[in-house]
């Protein structure tokens, strides 16, 4: 699906325009789906997160393994009630990575992040910027497991997830990252601070941009905060651009 610069604006203003989603791009990432009940947790993890030992492990998993430990995971009572884990899906070799918070009830059914209305918004979003789900774009979760009743993550079932996540981060590389939502900017950067305080920064991440800003759900609920939103997305960008210039040591 492509749209306009024009249409997308009219997105981030006044009404929202919603139109079903064009079949994804082919991707070599899979959704992560368990399709049998995880195996107890195994010695030397504890309830809040994996232990020091296990999480120097995790360095070490490669994409197939790594699909494979989260959907085994059972390090926090997420595990008790989910559907299936949700890794993330997208390109394996991306140069933008969006994290959102945790899977809602849809993502929770069909194992992909962002499949509902927040998910709709977010690919006009990346539209708008000329991008794609799939196409230099990879979308992960501060948790892979859905949280009960949608609820935001809380800080120790991040904790326990936070190890996957960094896994994910390291085996990506991406050349710029986009932390939707409050939840998202605590596991990946420790920043408790307002997202009004975070927003129009450039934050770093083991030497790679990080950008702050509001989650799809919300600009959902707070349409006005969508103007903010774009103008989050072509910071974002910006970032990517320098950063691209001082990789190949060219004046940006």
């Amino acid at each position: 699906m492509k749209l306009s610069r024009e249409q997308m604006l009219a997105e981030m203003g006044i009404k929202p325009l919603w139109r079903e989603r064009d079949a994804l791009p082919a991707t070599d990432v899979a959704p992560v789906i368990a399709e049998a009940p995880p195996e107890p947790l195994p010695a030397g993890h504890s309830p809040s997160g994996l232990a020091s030992a296990d999480a120097a492990a995790v360095d070490r998993l490669d994409w197939p393994q790594l699909a494979e430990a989260v959907a085994a995971c059972r390090a926090c009572v997420l595990c008790e009630q989910r559907k299936q884990a949700v890794l993330g899906v997208g390109d394996r070799h991306p140069e933008w990575l969006f994290i959102g918070e945790g899977p809602g009830a849809e993502e929770d059914a069909r194992g992909e992040p962002f499949v509902g209305q927040a998910g709709k918004l977010l690919d006009n979003m990346l539209a708008a910027l000329g991008l794609a789900r799939g196409d230099g774009v990879y979308i992960a979760n501060a948790v892979k497991c859905r949280p009960p009743g949608n609820r935001t993550p809380e800080a120790g079932e991040m904790a326990a997830c936070r190890p996957w996540l960094e896994r994910q981060v390291a085996l990506l590389q991406p050349k710029v990252i986009v932390l939707l939502g409050k939840a998202a900017v605590h596991a990946l950067l420790h920043e408790d601070k307002a997202l009004a305080v975070l927003r129009g920064k450039r934050h770093e991440y083991r030497g790679i941009p990080a950008v702050v800003t509001y989650h799809p759900a919300y600009l959902l609920r707070n349409l006005p905060d969508k103007a903010k939103a774009w103008e989050d997305l072509l910071f974002a960008r910006r970032c990517l651009r320098e950063a691209s210039a001082d990789e190949a040591g060219l004046p940006f």
